[in-house]
């Protein structure tokens, strides 16, 4: 350590709002944090979730990325040559088009209302024609398969898929953009003083997770390759980047334009961007044989093995292993749900279709009425629902149903499956439907668990980390069960921030490397559960049940 009065800032962009978090840089002590929500998100802008098209203006988040900082600095009243660092994590893979002078074409007037000019946000499925073209030429065109090491299976969430989809769907918006960025580069860039795009510093973690870079093939597929898919990925393909970098390195200094902005100095270093799922592990402590499972919207699952351990072996049916995409030095592996907190949320969707159009509409209620009853039912509606489910007797019957609301990410990437339920009956309350789709999050994860065992790689200890572990004892108790594993719950609201944080405190020079800044700065543990084995023997049984309805459903899934 060199100076104790030393502060960093982790700015973590999820699906909803960006957090930011002012960290004491000599003993981690979170000094402030805030968070902002996206407007235009949340009014469903350039959405439409019936196509599975989800998209979001860059202005959501540099307007946000301003409230934020500014917010925490004044919280914490520390003068502004006392911030070191800032680091970046975003969603991902969630691409940009932008033009030749860096500006992201969403912000240009004539594509100021054109979805295919936003963020193409990661649970955006709308090129899933373009992943599964890209899966059969590399399983065909006699080259190097470049999916190798992303799980050899090549998913519609990621970068290739979206931009070859946006390029077929609308020639102006490929015409104009000169390149693409993934988010967390992006905000980089927009902070940073290295403004030439050929040069700047792009994420490895992004890079290799979702853009198939990989040192042993010089960096991304090939020309020959990319043409083959479309001439336009060729011509891009010399646009974009050919070196990545870990976020433990500098990308540059705050410009002179956001330092004003946002009332500290050029002196600030700004580190390479990543995505949240990995700063969050950072954020977590993670170490050799634990997974740490980001439980929000979606499920990232995070692990880190040992380059003579892995070696070249590629882990089949994850979402990629990446040298130094987490702590530079270790692979990377990187595995995730499409839906956790998403399938919960859509059956709170369903069951509160009569709230928003009888009762939250009712003429014999007033304004305040109706607020107050909002307020109680939201705070209570999953918490209700929970407890009831707890309490249902194990010997009673449950439907067993699939958690691929959204696809399946992880194992073997499949975004065209659809979720299913079985077993109905005319004794199924809503708390045993709740149930069933808790303990189809579960099975999914044990699914994810068993691939990485059955690989080779070893798992002793899971650690959860976001607001699904934290807030819901009874989903953590049934995860625990399912997988037979102690699940240890880290205490910071913040983990992908700090994590974040913690980059740009080895990258501004004040630790050595990121284990050691890990060490200081990580969050502490607040809960762990633990198997209870007279449950652990019954979700073995249901979890049979959840296997078979999988292998039925995709087996009749039309492609």
């Amino acid at each position: 350590m060199s100076d104790n009065k030393s502060y960093v800032i982790g700015l973590d962009y999820g699906t909803d709002s960006v957090r930011a978090v002012l960290l004491n840089a000599a003993n981690g002590e979170e000094i402030a944090t805030d968070v902002a929500y996206y407007k235009r998100w949340k009014q469903k802008l350039y959405c439409n979730a019936s196509k599975n098209q989800f998209r979001q203006n860059p202005l959501d988040h540099i307007e946000g990325l301003e409230q934020t900082i500014k917010k925490v600095v004044a919280t914490a009243g520390v003068k502004p040559a006392a911030i070191k660092g800032i680091c970046i994590d975003t969603t991902g893979s969630s691409p940009m088009p932008l033009s030749k002078e860096g500006t992201p074409l969403a912000l240009l007037p004539e594509f100021s209302e054109n979805p295919n000019a936003m963020m193409v946000l990661w649970k955006d499925h709308t090129a899933i024609e373009e992943a599964n073209e890209i899966n059969k030429l590399s399983r065909s065109w006699g080259g190097q398969d470049f999916t190798q090491f992303e799980g050899g299976i090549y998913s519609s969430e990621w970068f290739w898929a979206k931009i070859l989809h946006i390029a077929r769907e609308d020639e102006v918006i490929k015409n104009a953009a000169y390149t693409w960025m993934e988010h967390c580069d992006y905000i980089t860039y927009l902070l940073g003083d290295e403004k030439d795009l050929n040069t700047f510093k792009r994420s490895r973690c992004a890079a290799g997770h979702k853009a198939m870079w990989h040192e042993s093939w010089d960096g991304l597929p090939s020309e020959e390759f990319l043409g083959k898919l479309n001439p336009y990925l060729s011509k891009l393909r010399n646009q974009l980047y050919k070196e990545t970098y870990t976020s433990d390195e500098v990308a540059g200094n705050l410009n002179s334009e956001w330092a004003e902005r946002l009332g500290l100095t050029t002196e600030t270093v700004i580190a390479v961007g990543t995505f949240d799922a990995h700063a969050g592990a950072v954020g977590a402590r993670i170490e050799e044989h634990t997974l740490v499972r980001v439980m929000g919207t979606s499920t990232c699952d995070i692990i880190v093995a040992n380059e003579n351990v892995i070696g070249k072996k590629a882990v089949k049916g994850i979402c990629g292993q990446v040298n130094g995409s987490v702590i530079p030095g270790m692979v990377g592996l990187e595995a995730g749900q499409s839906a956790f907190g998403d399938l919960l949320a859509w059956f709170k969707d369903v069951l509160s279709w009569p709230l928003h159009n009888l009762v939250y509409t009712s003429e014999s209620l007033t304004e305040a009425q109706k607020d107050n009853l909002k307020k109680e039912i939201e705070g209570n509606f999953i918490k209700q629902l929970a407890e009831a489910a707890k309490n249902i007797p194990l010997e009673e019957s449950v439907p067993t149903a699939l958690d691929w609301i959204n696809g399946r990410r992880t194992p073997d990437a499949n975004q065209e499956l659809k979720a299913a339920m079985m077993d109905l009956n005319l004794g199924t309350k809503a708390p045993h439907i709740f149930k069933a789709l808790v303990n189809a999050i579960c099975f999914g994860a044990k699914k994810i668990v068993d691939r990485f065992e059955s690989e080779g790689v070893k798992i002793n200890t899971v650690i959860g980390i976001g607001g699904v572990a934290r807030k819901s004892p009874f989903i953590m108790q049934t995860l625990a069960n399912v997988l037979n594993m102690p699940i240890k719950i880290a205490s910071s609201d913040q983990a992908p921030a700090l994590g974040a944080a913690i980059y740009a405190a080895v990258a501004a020079g004040i630790y050595k490397d990121v284990i050691e800044a890990s060490k200081h700065l990580g969050s502490n543990f607040e809960a762990e559960y633990h198997p209870q084995e007279d449950q652990v023997a019954v979700y073995k049984t249901l979890l049979e049940s959840y296997s078979g309805l999988s292998v039925y459903i995709e087996n009749n899934t039309s492609k």
